[in-house]
């Protein structure tokens, strides 16, 4: 219902929404062995469900229109997982990541106005770390966090561009690719 609310209230306001950032999420500082139901369901409900519902509510006027930009942010660590202890985190993100890729496939034969792109970001040094579930380390404190500016000024290119899927590094995407080429 939060977000339907969003939808109607920039609709009465604005008359349309041209983009639809879903910018969620929360961490776990939890090893996978020692993860309970409890932290599963929260990292899913707050890292796939949030932006599940935002797609949703906003995806009937994107149609309307055939026009529209969603883009869902993800993480590094749902491309790459990085940080055992961020395991939940990174499964979540990694199906947020399935998920934007299957609604993009699904909109791209009957609406092929409306892009929907995946964001990636990876450290930012913001309250993040700080706000996981269980604790966590400041992201502010983490070598190469990058500022919130920078990562936003990432994404802000790739709403200009229209790319389905971007970083906010450019040297990320070599990171994913060396990653995978090792495995």
């Amino acid at each position: 219902s939060d977000v339907e609310r969003v939808v109607a209230t920039a609709l009465a306001q604005h008359g349309r929404i041209d983009v639809w950032v879903n910018n969620v999420g929360r961490g776990i500082s939890r090893m996978p062995s020692e993860l309970s139901d409890a932290d599963v369901d929260e990292m899913m409900t707050v890292n796939v469900k949030s932006a599940l519902y935002g797609m949703q509510a906003v995806l009937p006027h994107f149609k309307a229109r055939n026009a529209g930009h969603l883009v869902n942010v993800s993480s590094m660590l749902g491309r790459v997982p990085f940080a055992a202890q961020r395991s939940a985190y990174s499964g979540a993100k990694h199906f947020l990541n399935a998920l934007t890729a299957n609604l993009r496939a699904e909109l791209a034969p009957t609406h092929p106005g409306i892009t929907v792109s995946l964001f990636s970001p990876g450290v930012v040094a913001t309250d993040f770390g700080k706000n996981a579930l269980h604790g966590g380390v400041d992201s502010r404190a983490l070598p190469n966090a990058q500022s919130a500016d920078d990562a936003a000024a990432a994404l802000v290119k790739m709403l200009e561009t229209r790319q389905a899927d971007g970083y906010s590094r450019p040297e990320f995407k070599q990171t994913v690719v060396e990653y995978f080429s090792k495995l």
